[in-house]
């Protein structure tokens, strides 16, 4: 059974689902894609799951501009390729990001390719079930461009600033760009 609560942050409403002992989805509200992996059938807070305070707790340190020095267990679900990826968001570390085409390179690296698609990176880093925790928001395009983020550029920028990430060489591409 799947269970949801809110969380009300600095940068607006927040979604969690989860299941008895773990977190499966966190989105904020509206974002694209929201409450993709949420079964149909889920309780909102009717069982107060303490995965959820868990979640709240390392969610109210970020939000004060600390690393959490912990994670709340995550059960995240998704083709292979997709869990690759959210596995490989999750090392990125705090203030910091990286780009669509280092992950397809690293991709590409551990299943013997030579190549892998940054855009298919794009599209997994996008349907991310549990965003902030799993810090999708710190990928980037090659060129440094603020691009793709499901919550909104907005939203990124700020959580980007939040963590202090050196966004000053990074840029919002213009409507109708192609980057």
């Amino acid at each position: 059974m799947q269970y949801a609560c809110k969380y009300h942050s600095p940068l607006g409403k927040i979604t969690m689902a989860g299941e008895e002992n773990y977190i499966t989805g966190l989105w904020f509200d509206g974002q694209k894609y929201f409450a993709d992996t949420l079964s149909p059938s889920y309780v909102y807070d009717e069982k107060r799951l303490p995965v959820f305070d868990r979640a709240k707790e390392w969610l109210d340190c970020y939000f004060t501009g600390k690393q959490p020095a912990f994670t709340p267990p995550l059960r995240l679900s998704g083709t292979p390729f997709r869990l690759m990826v959210w596995d490989l968001l999750q090392e990125i570390p705090y203030g910091k990001t990286v780009t669509y085409k280092d992950i397809a390179e690293k991709i590409a690296a551990r299943i013997g390719r030579t190549r892998m698609s940054a855009q298919a990176v794009g599209g997994a880093v996008a349907h991310n079930p549990v965003s902030i925790i799993v810090p999708c928001h710190r990928v980037v395009g090659s060129n440094g461009s603020l691009t793709g983020y499901a919550g909104g550029i907005s939203k990124k920028i700020e959580l980007l600033t939040l963590e202090k990430a050196d966004i000053a060489t990074l840029f919002v591409p213009a409507s109708g760009s192609t980057l």
